[in-house]
């Protein structure tokens, strides 16, 4: 019983979240659509900051796993931009949020994850040092940290998956210039 009360908080805060800004939803927002009082909201959890963590990490933590491996640059915006686009205006109203950091936070980590994966298995077996791979996850994760709090900054209004690949062919463009 426990674990359906609390599935169906966060479940009932995202559909929230989703219609409304997080400043507009209160906890008496929650347990009212749930069915619940008070009591039970606060035994699952602290406040709403701590209900956004919670979400916000379970996402992330989801996208990894359904990602154990990424095979190109390609693939590395995508999922970030899937983490995003599964709940884009809850995001964009806690990005909008005194919790902006915890998105940021887990972002960055996503964004982290998903750069590494990718570069460590593009350059398994090649002579690059692991201080350089790290030089490289470490820009490349910033490039796609930015790139997405960039997008959200503007309102979420380009197509970012295009961005990300026109990027991607840039690039590729670029070391083929060089490479001749």
């Amino acid at each position: 019983m426990a674990n359906f009360t609390r599935k169906a908080i966060k479940e009932t805060f995202l559909r929230l979240l989703n219609q409304r800004p997080l400043n507009q939803i209160t906890v008496k927002d929650i347990v009212e659509d749930c069915g619940i009082n008070r009591n039970s909201f606060y035994y699952h959890f602290e406040d709403l900051p701590a209900l956004v963590e919670e979400i916000v990490e379970e996402q992330v933590q989801t996208l990894i796993q359904k990602h154990p491996t990424i095979s190109s640059v390609e693939e590395c915006f995508d999922v970030v931009i899937e983490l995003v686009m599964e709940n884009k205006r809850a995001v964009y109203h806690i990005y909008n949020s005194l919790s902006r950091d915890v998105f940021e936070q887990h972002l960055m980590d996503a964004c982290e994850y998903i750069v590494s994966t990718y570069l460590k298995a593009e350059f398994a077996g090649k002579s690059l040092s692991q201080e350089d791979l790290d030089t490289l996850i470490r820009f490349h994760k910033c490039e796609c940290f930015g790139a997405v709090i960039d997008w959200l900054n503007g309102g979420m209004k380009d197509d970012i998956a295009a961005y990300f690949r026109r990027v991607c062919a840039l690039q590729r463009s670029w070391v083929d210039a060089l490479g001749r």
